[in-house]
């Protein structure tokens, strides 16, 4: 293949989204490649103009396909990405998060820019400037109705039923760590500009099945409830609550529990709605079933058997398929499919695959 001997106008955009994809610093990038900071700022900001042969050597170094380069994100409006983090979240880390959930978003929509296959999410949208909490809830039920849920039963599976709807999920990892979500700080992210554009949600690995589906459901929440209503003053509570009131519908929160409800009672009720037993408790206390002193007392206990790290009762964590079916229906399947889609989508297969895992068996005719 040719190298391009011009580099597009926004080169300088791409170099500095992939050095903090990789986790690098100016400094260091620059180190590799011979040239000086200074040099890599320049380009970055615009100032001055990369050339396509210093493209190349950025591939080289970073692992990105020449293509990276060439691709054109879409113009997100502000506000449009979305994450729940940990306030101890570093800087570099926060927007390396950023950039990771950017171009899986850009992935995504490149994908599906001919509509062929995709029909985008049809989500209830909160509007005006506040909310009560009773409105949170009703858009809660209103979302359970709108992608075909029992109105009071259990959630079997988060992750497909988001899928169904149109709702791309996607893990997110750092190469260098097991439990990302500890290690990182963040524990979800979403970005949906709304109607008729995708939407994707993505969940860093590591952790376990309930906080999954919660994360699931709270960055839910930002779609539904932050979508139209951009500048809000603690949208993390308000997907909170939804989050809550998705797994849990108050009807059924208010039967089954008591003033008197011990912490075996919430392990049982964590097996039947795949929901933490922290989760849990804050629900009931949300919907005042329990009182503040009963709250403490809950948590008091959790801590002193060390259940706050380290709850009983296993949920299995959930297997995203929709944006791996996107991938193997336009490139086909197995390494060979993938290998291709990274080089037309612009990213090394290892990060492909991690984000949207092989759903059918490479040597499957």
């Amino acid at each position: 293949m040719p190298v391009k001997s011009e580099a597009p106008v926004y080169a300088g955009e791409r170099v500095r989204s992939v050095r903090l994809l990789v986790g690098t610093s100016q400094a260091d990038l620059a180190a590799s490649l011979g040239v000086t900071q200074a040099q890599i700022s320049q380009i970055e900001s615009g100032r001055r103009k990369a050339t396509a042969a210093f493209l190349d050597e950025v591939a080289d170094a970073t692992g990105y396909p020449r293509a990276y380069f060439e691709a054109v994100p879409p113009d997100l409006p502000p506000l449009t990405l979305r994450f729940r983090r940990k306030a101890t979240a570093l800087s570099s880390e926060v927007h390396r998060a950023e950039q990771m959930v950017a171009e899986t978003y850009r992935v995504v929509w490149q994908l599906v820019g001919d509509r062929g296959g995709y029909v985008p999410p049809s989500l209830p949208l909160a509007t005006g400037e506040e909310i009560a909490a009773e409105t949170v809830e009703s858009l809660a039920m209103q979302v359970r109705e709108t992608l075909s849920l029992d109105a009071s039963g259990p959630v079997r599976h988060v992750t497909r039923s988001l899928e169904r709807g149109g709702i791309v999920v996607a893990p997110l990892a750092f190469d260098e760590t097991d439990d990302e979500s500890e290690t990182v700080g963040h524990f979800g992210a979403s970005c949906w500009p709304g109607a008729p554009d995708p939407a994707v949600i993505g969940y860093f690995e590591g952790g376990t099945g309930d906080r999954q589906r919660f994360t699931l459901a709270h960055e839910l929440g930002h779609l539904v409830l932050h979508t139209r209503r951009r500048f809000v003053p603690d949208p993390e509570d308000e997907a909170n609550r939804f989050a809550g009131a998705f797994l849990i519908p108050r009807d059924r929160a208010e039967e089954f529990v008591a003033t008197d409800v011990t912490l075996r009672d919430f392990a049982q009720l964590k097996a039947t709605w795949g929901v933490s037993i922290q989760a849990l408790i804050m629900r009931c206390s949300q919907l005042g079933l329990i009182d503040p002193a009963r709250k403490t007392s809950l948590f008091k206990q959790l801590s002193a058997r060390g259940w706050r790290k380290n709850e009983p009762v296993k949920v299995h964590l959930e297997v995203p398929a929709l944006l791996s079916k996107l991938i193997e229906d336009r490139f086909g399947e197995g390494m060979f499919g993938y290998r291709r889609a990274a080089e037309v989508l612009g990213l090394p297969a290892f990060v492909l695959g991690t984000l949207a895992p092989p759903t059918r068996s490479p040597s499957k005719p």
